[in-house]
């Protein structure tokens, strides 16, 4: 039955919130923008029709809070909430709360994603579909997991049953440290996600970290959007993305999107997901299934030049999943994040005085900063996705190289310079990818004399004024043409090539 959406409230906030602003504004749904006091300036709070305060900076008290989202669209005439990611995106309560509300949840159904919510209820799910999972047992009860650890050997990994994140993540090496383990991850998980149920599995020694991306329709169709390598993780987080996932097996990669195909069926999954694997050498086992859009989506548009939150929309109104198209070429993602890599990812704050956006053929950058833009500790700490398509992965990845080069961001410290030495680097280029690559080849990394000269002359420009700090920077003119807010500190310096290393 069609039940076209005419007004959408987005549940999220920062570059998803504006992501999903935008594509609804191509399909002529108006929007409603939440935010919380922290948020009053952001962009995706200008972007929207409409906007409501629900609450203050506190996650808990705001983007958390379902009551006041749900009155923010009953206030605002909503007819469909889109939750994004993180946040509320993957709580049933919530999408449960949403459709009493007589509004449409834009995601799957509520006890659909209660069950893959739960780990040890989605293996059961994947072992019933006849999906491989790891080796591993359903308890964390001390002695059937040290009989299971005894006869799988070391190491082996406890796990949370609910969430996700590294939280609730031990990796344990030997017996003596078993017991510790366990009531250190069932209290973390407890912290975060009130639920201290873990379980325990067989801990793979260098797999790569491989997802289908899936999407269904409440007609029955369900179909595979290719694959995502997603191997390159710091502390079990995603920091760069590419499809396709190079030199993966046709054969295997066959086996895999069957396998994610069949975990949606026997779901009876609707809406876009993300079935997530392990591999380890010619064999694969199911992780997980992540009931949302995720981060990492853009590489997938690019190659299958689709857009993935327009295809939720249309499936929540009760529309049917169209054919999709072939693949083509690769895409590659960077997530840039404020933090400090030099020590120790240490999170950062601050205000944005200057922001270059790289851009050229193959280029897209998502993200909710402009000059004047203010980075809290209250969120998550992404600042943007920079996604580089190319005809073939090379191509992808020297853009990807030139676009860290012309991106610079002053006044937050961020990650472009560290993500810019992976992805120039040659285990990168070569693809020698598993979710061991950054304590392989990146744990110690230290920015280059010419990333610190350059990190000084913009400091000292800043200092001077020549770029300007005001929050309208990016409006304003220097007199000869060009906006202060397109000026680049490096254009400033000539004969200064930041970078000199290979590509």
């Amino acid at each position: 039955m069609n039940r076209p959406i005419k007004k959408l409230l987005v549940a999220n906030r920062g570059e998803i919130a504006l992501r999903i602003i935008r594509s609804a504004r191509m399909l002529g749904i108006a929007t409603v923008a939440v935010y919380s006091e922290a948020d009053a300036r952001s962009l995706h709070v200008g972007a929207a029709d409409e906007s409501r305060l629900i609450g203050p900076p506190e996650a808990a008290k705001s983007y958390l809070n379902i009551d006041a989202i749900i009155a923010a669209a009953r206030a605002t005439g909503a007819d469909a909430i889109h939750p994004g990611y993180g946040f509320l995106s993957e709580r049933p309560e919530f999408a449960r709360a949403v459709r009493e509300a007589g509004i449409t949840f834009v995601g799957p159904k509520p006890d659909v994603m209660a069950a893959l919510g739960d780990k040890v209820a989605a293996r059961r799910i994947a072992v019933a579909a006849g999906v491989p999972v790891v080796p591993g047992i359903e308890t964390a009860d001390f002695d059937p997991a040290r009989e299971f650890a005894a006869k799988a050997g070391y190491p082996i990994l406890v796990k949370a049953a609910a969430g996700g994140g590294g939280r609730g993540m031990r990796v344990v090496s030997g017996a003596e440290n078993l017991e510790g383990a366990l009531e250190a991850a069932s209290r973390e998980a407890l912290a975060a996600f009130g639920d201290g149920r873990v379980f325990i599995e067989k801990y793979l020694a260098r797999p790569r970290h491989v997802e289908i991306q899936i999407i269904g329709d409440e007609h029955g169709n369900v179909v595979a959007l290719g694959e995502r390598e997603c191997s390159i993780q710091r502390r079990h987080q995603k920091i760069i993305e590419e499809s396709p996932a190079p030199g993966l097996p046709d054969a295997l990669g066959e086996k895999m999107i069957a396998a994610a195909l069949n975990l949606a069926r026997a779901a009876g999954y609707t809406n876009a997901g993300t079935a997530e694997f392990l591999v380890d050498g010619d064999s694969f086992y199911f992780l997980e299934i992540n009931a949302r859009l995720q981060v990492e989506h853009p590489v997938t548009e690019l190659r299958f030049g689709c857009d993935l939150v327009a295809a939720q929309l249309a499936i929540a109104s009760g529309g049917t999943l169209p054919e999709p198209e072939e693949p083509r070429g690769a895409a590659i993602e960077c997530r840039i994040y404020a933090e400090d890599a030099e020590h120790d990812f240490r999170p950062a704050t601050g205000t944005v005085l200057h922001l270059r956006v790289p851009s050229g053929p193959g280029v897209r950058f998502d993200s909710h900063m402009a000059a004047g833009a203010e980075v809290s500790a209250y969120y998550d700490g992404m600042l943007g996705k920079l996604v580089c398509y190319g005809e073939d992965r090379e191509q992808a990845r020297r853009r990807m190289v030139t676009a860290l080069d012309e991106f610079a961001l002053i006044g937050v410290t961020n990650t472009a310079a560290y993500l810019r030495a992976i992805v120039g680097s040659e285990p990168y280029r070569e693809a020698d990818l598993s979710t061991r690559f950054i304590e392989e080849h990146f744990a110690s990394w230290k920015p280059s004399r010419e990333d610190d000269d350059a990190a000084l002359v913009a400091a000292a420009m800043v200092a001077a004024g020549a770029l300007g700090v005001s929050a309208d920077s990016s409006r304003a003119s220097n007199g000869d043409g060009r906006k202060i807010g397109d000026r680049s500190p490096w254009a400033e310096l000539a004969g200064f090539e930041l970078w000199k290393g290979a590509r």
